[in-house]
């Protein structure tokens, strides 16, 4: 029996303030059942929509855990390490590293059980944790807008806003494994250039700031890199002035795909855009993708873990809050998770469990 320190709410509302510690014992796993000790996982903004309320795909509050009011564990993604198994089980052994299958999992905790036909088995072997605790949904979001959309081809153009987040720098190295050409805008600042040669490392083809994505003049730029090629897809995961921008840059019967809104202002497109260019938009959803083809989601982290192991998608920087299991007093686990959750306006965050 182990004791599982988790990261609970029971209400709806600002995540800092919503999330309780929670502690309830394990017992040995049985039969088909896997034991598992949490090693990382990031603390993605839909974890923190679901704190809120506002996420469509939500876990049930429930009295499971023995907690007095309902509650559910937060996150939906992350590694963990096979510390227990059951008589029954064949596909893991201790030590194996293995993700949830499914969303809603409750990653947000020390260690879980569950059986093993709910766990992904990850290799442990030229793959960071990384990479692996976030592969599920950024990774793989990537992989599919630039699979499932269009029909993008080599020597084919897309066009993304947010280039500099987590999913646009791996939609660069997947697009350049891919043959397929990249514009990515970023926000202008200070250290533009340093940014950009960043993303050029990572196999941005072009990188152009929101200020030239939104003048009308650039676009003629824009045709003479793509030299008559068409530029069949945006990936829009801001909104407002900035979604207008890439949709202009779409060539006749080019689709935006929408994915986010961190600018929290509406998708705005031209009418003349339907009309003379016949665009098309669209949105995009990981969750749904998977609930509705489970398959293709084993297959997108098959593909995915593929391109990380053989180079093709690098390792990348983030803020982690490492989180000492056998020292760590319960308000210093819990302000782990504050501080994480308050930092993510500002950068990546991921919890380590050391």
């Amino acid at each position: 029996m182990v004791t599982s320190r988790a990261i609970v709410y029971s209400q709806y509302g600002e995540p800092s303030e919503m999330i309780k510690l929670y502690k309830y014992n394990i017992p040995d796993p049985s039969e088909n059942e896997v034991l598992l000790q949490s090693l990382a996982h990031p603390i993605n903004p839909s974890d923190l929509n679901q704190i809120e309320g506002v996420y469509p795909s939500r876990p049930e509050l429930t009295k499971e855990l023995g907690t007095n009011d309902p509650s559910a564990v937060g996150g939906n993604e992350g590694l963990f390490k096979v510390i227990g198994i059951g008589s029954s089980v064949t596909g893991f052994k201790i030590d194996d590293w293995c993700i949830p299958k499914n969303v809603n999992f409750g990653t947000w905790r020390s260690h879980a059980k569950t059986t093993e036909n709910l766990l992904v088995k990850i290799p442990n072997t030229k793959i960071s944790k990384t990479q692996a605790a976030t592969l599920s949904v950024n990774t793989s979001t990537a992989y599919e807008m630039l699979t499932t959309i269009v029909n993008l081809k080599p020597g084919d153009w897309m066009i993304q806003n947010g280039g500099n987040s987590s999913v646009g720098k791996d939609v660069i190295q997947i697009a350049k494994k891919l043959g397929i050409n990249t514009i990515n805008v970023v926000r202008d600042r200070p250290t533009i250039e340093e940014l950009k040669q960043k993303l050029y490392s990572l196999g941005a083809t072009k990188v152009i700031t929101e200020e030239e994505n939104n003048s009308k003049e650039f676009s003629k730029t824009i045709k003479d890199w793509t030299k008559g090629s068409q530029v069949k897809l945006a990936l829009n995961c801001v909104g407002g002035s900035s979604s207008t921008g890439i949709a202009r840059k779409l060539s006749p019967n080019g689709v935006i795909a929408t994915y986010g809104g961190m600018s929290k202002k509406p998708v705005n497109l031209p009418t003349s855009l339907f009309i003379f260019k016949n665009i098309k938009a669209v949105g995009f959803w990981i969750t749904a993708n998977s609930n509705n083809n489970p398959q293709q989601k084993l297959d997108t982290i098959n593909q995915v873990l593929k391109f990380i192991q053989e180079g093709d998608i690098a390792d990348f920087e983030t803020d982690k809050k490492i989180i000492q299991l056998n020292t760590a007093s319960d308000e210093e686990f819990l302000q782990s998770y504050k501080n994480a959750i308050n930092d993510s306006k500002k950068s990546k965050q991921l919890i380590f469990y050391e």
